[in-house]
């Protein structure tokens, strides 16, 4: 059965980041993110919290390693890409990319029968 750590590792490499980059987003350094990586700490709330975002998981996947359902983990897996290749974008082109998204969002509502 994997470990906190091993979720940690999974999860970043599934985002394509690497240990380095997943604690410089998340404030710490390469060492004590190191730590909760390979079992040996466990991080305080907060830092769960900020691992969490970054990796785009819940607290609960990353403790549990319940997601909830395939589905559910799928699209959080989905999301967390998106933001994470968003974070290499400048201005502009994030204000594009948003608006695609929107229109295609506003496309989709109007093919579906059940949408307001």
């Amino acid at each position: 059965m994997e470990g906190f750590g091993g979720r940690l590792r999974a999860r970043a490499q599934a985002l394509g980041l690497s240990d380095a980059e997943v604690a410089r987003r998340a404030g710490l350094s390469e060492q004590r993110y190191g730590h909760y990586v390979r079992d040996v700490h466990a991080p305080d709330l907060d830092t769960l919290v900020r691992i969490a975002r970054v990796l785009g998981a819940t607290t609960d996947s990353l403790l549990t390693g319940d997601s909830g359902s395939e589905t559910d983990a799928a699209r959080a897996a989905l999301e967390a890409r998106l933001l994470s290749a968003s974070r290499s974008l400048d201005l502009n082109d994030l204000k594009v990319l948003i608006g695609q998204a929107e229109i295609f969002a506003q496309l989709r509502r109007s093919d579906d029968p059940r949408a307001p």
